[in-house]
């Protein structure tokens, strides 16, 4: 911040006039806002970065997950074959898969549905 400037006349110091003074201190607010500024997008920037790396593995996390999941319903195909040939195992698979995927998406449908918000009684 700016120091305060005292003028010398002579021998006595004479203290600036209320110009100078609301100038220096319009100069050290417009520092000030600056500098808490450059602090909040400094903070911002950390928790950017912190979001980012977390992101790669959850996504890391969700391929896997998937591969894991195909190599599940591909055994489960594997295994029903024995007992009911390639096709009906594929099919029986395929369609089981199919309503899990659509009872999963009728209940995140209705929870998207907009919740009942109370009236107000006066």
């Amino acid at each position: 911040m700016a120091e305060l400037k005292v003028e010398h006349r002579g021998d006595a110091d004479v203290e600036p006039g209320i110009a100078t003074l609301a100038t220096q201190l319009i100069d050290d607010t417009r520092e000030v806002v600056s500098a808490e500024i450059a602090v909040h997008k400094a903070r911002i920037g950390e928790r950017i970065a912190a979001y980012k790396g977390a992101a790669v593995f959850f996504a890391i996390a969700g391929v896997l997950a998937l591969a894991a999941l195909i190599a599940l319903l591909v055994g489960l195909i594997l295994t029903l074959a024995t007992l009911i040939g390639p096709g009906l195992a594929t099919l029986a698979v395929v369609v089981g898969t199919l309503v899990i995927a659509g009872v999963l998406a009728m209940i995140g449908k209705g929870r998207l549905a907009a919740p009942a918000i109370p009236e107000r009684r006066a």
